[in-house]
């Protein structure tokens, strides 16, 4: 703890003595003292304005220890406290604590008896929080947006009827709007009474018999309690005044749902999303609800791809549709189809910074490591700080056996990356270790690893590697398996880890232990891609015709293998 935090405990502690206690004299605080503290408080702002609030806080409490007196500094040190990353509960209450005194001698002061209301109420303080809104309205009885605050605050500390009746002078002196009206109608509905929710709603309709939107808000009243006639006349009456109101197709689709008509459901969403008065991002919003029930129900029909269709149509220029059509297709796991629209969406707004790094990832996944490097150059354009897009080039340069492309960039991200960031480093060099491993480089390969390992010594991909590569040349085979079982304790569900762990056990010739964790890793697999290994352990267990099957189905994942081709056509293991 902060020797400043240390100061302000012991300030606290102080503050909550038994009431009667004489207190000790305070002692006077310089003239020198409270300009320095004032100059050192102006210099805090310049944090405060950065949201640096770890260094305002520093600042404050400094200027704090020089004159204690001054409440707007002790104002501010509050407001740190509560704004600061990775709070707690007792350091905001102690924030609010010393906000208090500045509030309780200045209530008038806008910003700050604003900002701790709001931290009031937002703590669980409803009460304190709605008096000083009210003191703060005294002092400023003309300014609607705090009179809107406190009829709020009422709402929120539960007092629904004088939120509404602060609604009304809001109303009397300033004019009703639908926004005082959607207010009230949720502090009648908060109170079960829907006589007092329909009557205001009404009563602004009467204000404009013919406004669309009103009329779709009194029938979405009705509907919310039940009275459906009544909910179709008042859909009726908008559908008259504005027939291309998408929103009508909305409330009426919304009405389907619930009545189970999923016929007119899938007709109005149509409606709706066909509707030329509907803006975009409405649209999109209808159809990403319309898409999670389809995905959710496994139901993935033309339907949707057609509704995407007229959306582009209507609107070829909005980067926003091809973006949500390919996040669909990547739901479908169609990767292909993912990227074609998301180089759409990309042609649209080339700037799109997360566009290009999405782009990047769903070329990685369908292994076309040349164009997710060419979709990272254009990320890095846009980002060229990021350390995880470099990540992705030197994975793909491996991917491609471009071995030393891939060293020069794991080489210029070690530059990059903060030298006390231990962890990136590690997982930075365990990626030059598995690329010097493929150069058949052993002696940088374990240089790397080792040094992995000394930065981070639970880095389980290090780990993993490691043992494997360690396994893989027979060497050290004891040290593999404890680093195999460390990775698997680290990572107890990640395929590969209990396949490594399987194949030490097997480079160990312990076959009967080997044969029990790779049928755990294939358990786990959902790629498939570890059937070959199932094969080989399979043999070695003397169960001949399951290695051959198992052979055999690897080679459907991966049918140029020529090592798996000798070894199905010949029924018989062969080393690598």
């Amino acid at each position: 703890m902060r020797r400043h935090l240390a100061i302000m405990a012991v300030a606290l502690l102080a503050l909550t003595a038994i009431a009667g206690k004489k207190e000790p004299a305070k002692k006077a605080v310089s003239l020198a003292d409270q300009r320095k503290a004032e100059y050192i408080f102006v210099q805090a702002q310049n944090e405060k304005l950065k949201g640096n609030y770890d260094a305002l806080y520093d600042l404050l409490s400094y200027a704090h220890e020089l004159d204690p007196g001054n409440t707007a500094i002790s104002y501010y040190m509050g407001m740190c406290l509560i704004k600061m990353n990775n709070t707690t509960k007792e350091r905001c209450e102690q924030g609010l604590a010393l906000m208090k005194d500045h509030f309780d001698k200045q209530p008038e002061d806008l910003y700050e008896t604003t900002f701790y209301s709001d931290a009031n109420m937002q703590l669980g303080h409803p009460d304190e929080a709605l008096r000083a809104i009210k003191l703060l309205n005294e002092h400023n009885p003309n300014r609607l947006e705090l009179q809107v605050r406190l009829a709020e605050a009422y709402s929120q500390s539960g007092d629904f009827e004088q939120s509404n009746a602060t609604y009304d002078s809001i109303a009397a002196i300033f004019g009703n709007a639908i926004q005082i009206t959607s207010s009230k109608i949720e502090n009648f509905m908060a109170m079960n009474d829907s006589t007092g929710a329909l009557r205001e709603m009404r009563n602004l309709l009467a204000t404009a018999p013919q406004n669309d939107s009103y009329n779709i808000a009194m029938s979405s009243l009705f509907q919310h309690y039940g009275m459906t006639d009544s909910a179709n006349y008042y859909l009726d009456r908008a559908q008259e005044y504005a027939p291309d109101n998408g929103i009508i197709y909305l409330a009426r689709a919304e009405y389907c749902q619930q009545a189970g008509d999923s016929v007119g459901y899938e007709q109005q969403i149509y409606n709706a999303l066909t509707a030329e008065q509907l803006d975009v991002d409405s649209k999109l919003g209808v159809l990403l609800g319309y898409i999670r029930q389809h995905l959710a129900r496994e139901d993935t029909t033309q339907r949707i791809n057609d509704l995407f269709t007229v959306l582009i149509q209507q609107h070829p220029h909005e980067a926003s549709i091809h973006q949500l059509y390919s996040e669909y297709f990547y739901a479908k796991k169609d990767i292909k189809g993912a990227i074609e629209q998301l180089s759409y969406s990309l042609d649209v707004n080339p700037t799109d910074a997360e566009g290009w790094r999405n782009m990047v990832i769903l070329n990685m996944m369908d292994d076309n490591y040349a164009d997710a490097v060419k979709a990272s150059e254009k990320a890095l354009e846009y980002n060229p700080d990021n350390l995880d897009l470099y990540g992705y080039v030197a994975g793909c340069y491996h991917q491609m056996k471009e071995y030393g492309k891939a060293i020069e960039t794991y080489e210029k991200i070690l530059v990059l990356t903060d030298s006390t960031d231990h962890e990136r480093q590690s997982e930075v060099i365990t990626g030059m270790g598995d690329t010097y491993s493929e150069l058949k480089d052993t002696t940088s390969a374990i240089e790397c690893y080792e040094r992995a390992l000394e930065l981070n010594p639970v880095n389980s991909g290090a780990l993993n590697n490691y043992a494997y590569f360690l396994a893989q040349r027979g060497e050290d085979l004891d040290r593999a398996e404890r680093m195999a079982a460390l990775a698997v304790k680290e990572d107890p569900d990640n395929a590969n880890f209990i396949d490594t762990y399987a194949w030490v056990y097997f480079a160990k010739k312990d076959y009967t232990k080997a044969l029990l964790y790779i049928k755990s890793a294939v358990e786990k697999d959902e790629d498939n891609h570890l059937l070959e290994h199932y094969g080989d352990i399979l043999w070695f267990n003397d169960e001949r015709d399951a290695a051959v099957e198992q052979w055999t189905n690897a080679l459907k994942e991966d049918p140029d293998n020529e090592l798996l081709q000798r070894k199905v056509k010949n029924k018989t293991y062969y080393e690598k």
